[in-house]
């Protein structure tokens, strides 16, 4: 509060649609250039068939899946038997912090890691060499294509629930509890349904981190053998912009790209459902904070509104953009409002990882300590079991500058990452820049107003 935010997100706003109108001034032919520049690093070993199969675009089969899958197993037996303390039990510091914080985010650096440090993957490859039938490859049941990805909008919107309403998301024993059914459920899912099909249409983390993965900055390039050769495919490592996959891949199925609003839609909720705003609305006095439990039904609905009235401006947005810039057919409008949603990405990772911020610093610390004494037993494995946890960052004005202005760089980033990629798929679809740029108008708005909404839910004060 004694910080000038008034400013940064002024500046926010600025820089955000400075962006935008940069974009306008370059040529077409000098964008798009800069948007197919490649800088190649170093030659990698081709890869092998199985990791180039369509399997692994859902999640390698091998040993990295199987190590994740051991080691949810012994998470799970920590929460369950463990001590009931959230800050000294590593399962719901492993979930909430390393990988709905850690893993997730940098996976926007680094590409999909999802598909190999799934913990299905591996169980399932050695179901198939135990019996020798190929449990999880051959469908048992075919899955109806008219529900699309709606198992894994309504599988994420329990998460979100679950994690942002219900009374007790950070309780050991009852994460893991739902940790354990949610394996088991989803297990039985690729067995019935084919492990493809369920980690492209069912499984809702699969399909929302492959996605994150494709804004890395980091690419493959495949040379193919000459005819008379078996030669492996070489294969070159090199840096491109930021979310280039997007561009090179078709529209998401509209089910993924609900998918992407949602997440961007319960996150926001998350930080708004704190704010004096939102609890007064609700007849809350925050100041007498009661509690989840006092909340539990308004946050449930204001859980579902939350990504509508998201999901209604992007879409408003879009459409209003496509018919000023004279797109008149209703189903390629809908298509462009599919591949735009790519440009929703960098935004969500950006507001998740900079909401997340401050838990991150702190909790991790509480994680370092715990995975040397897992199970409470005196243990120090890796010699940070009297780690000494401070929030001293927190309480004085140098440290919560930092972490602002660090916050501010996250989202400012983000946005215009977005702006970017969203006028890179309009420059594609209009064929000329001025039709593009006026496509783009109303949704370069609404992201100038996400990128001060979202400064707004980081600086007002809050409670619960």
């Amino acid at each position: 509060m004694l910080l000038p935010t008034g400013y940064y997100k002024l500046g926010a706003a600025l820089a955000v649609a400075a962006s935008f109108l940069v974009l306008l001034a370059l040529p077409d032919r000098l964008f798009q250039r800069m948007a197919q520049a490649r800088l190649r690093l170093f030659a990698m070993p081709a890869r092998t068939a199985a990791i180039t199969s369509a399997t692994s675009t859902t999640g390698a089969a091998g040993t990295t899946s199987t190590l994740a899958f051991l080691l949810l197993a012994a998470l799970v037996a920590a929460g369950r038997w463990g001590t009931a303390d959230p800050l000294e039990n590593p399962l719901p510091l492993f979930v909430w912090v390393f990988w709905w914080v850690m893993l997730a985010t940098v996976q926007a650096l680094t590409g999909n890691l999802w598909r190999h440090l799934n913990p299905w993957s591996g169980p399932l490859a050695i179901l198939r060499r135990l019996t020798g039938f190929n449990i999880g490859r051959t469908p048992l049941l075919p899955m109806p294509e008219a529900i699309g990805q709606a198992p894994a909008l309504i599988l994420f919107f329990g998460f979100a629930w679950f994690e942002l309403v219900s009374l007790a998301p950070e309780d050991p024993p009852g994460l893991a509890m739902v940790v354990a059914v949610y394996w088991v459920l989803t297990l039985g899912a690729m067995i019935v349904f084919g492990e493809d099909i369920w980690s492209l249409r069912g499984e809702p983390f699969s399909i929302y981190f492959r996605m994150i993965g494709m804004l890395s900055p980091f690419c493959r390039e495949t040379a193919s053998p000459r005819p008379a050769t078996r030669a492996a495919h070489r294969q070159t490592l090199a840096v491109t912009w930021p979310g280039q996959a997007c561009l090179d891949r078709p529209p998401p199925p509209l089910g993924a790209a609900l998918l992407i609003l949602l997440s961007l839609g319960t996150a926001a909720f998350d930080g708004f459902s704190e704010t004096f705003t939102w609890l007064g609305a609700i007849g809350v006095n925050p100041l007498d904070f009661p509690g989840r439990s006092g909340v539990t039904g308004a946050n449930t609905i204001g859980l579902i509104i939350a990504p509508l009235l998201l999901g209604g401006l992007y879409t408003a947005s879009v459409f209003a953009g496509a018919w000023i810039a004279g797109e008149r057919s209703v189903t390629t409008i809908i298509r462009l409002a599919r591949h735009l949603v790519y440009s929703v990405l960098p935004i969500a990772v950006a507001f998740h990882a900079a909401h997340y911020l401050t838990l991150m610093l702190v909790n991790g610390q509480y994680l370092m300590a715990v995975l040397s004494d897992p199970f409470g037993l005196g243990w120090n494995l890796f010699g940070t079991a009297h780690w000494h946890v401070t929030t001293s960052f927190l309480t004085n004005l140098d440290g919560a500058k930092k972490v602002w202005i660090a916050q501010t760089a996250i989202i400012v980033t983000g946005h215009c990452l977005g702006i970017l990629l969203a006028h890179m798929i309009a420059l594609r679809h209009f064929g000329t820049g001025r039709r593009a740029a006026r496509s783009q108008v109303f949704l370069a708005l609404a992201m100038v107003f996400y990128t001060v909404f979202g400064l707004w839910l980081l600086s007002t004060p809050s409670a619960g």
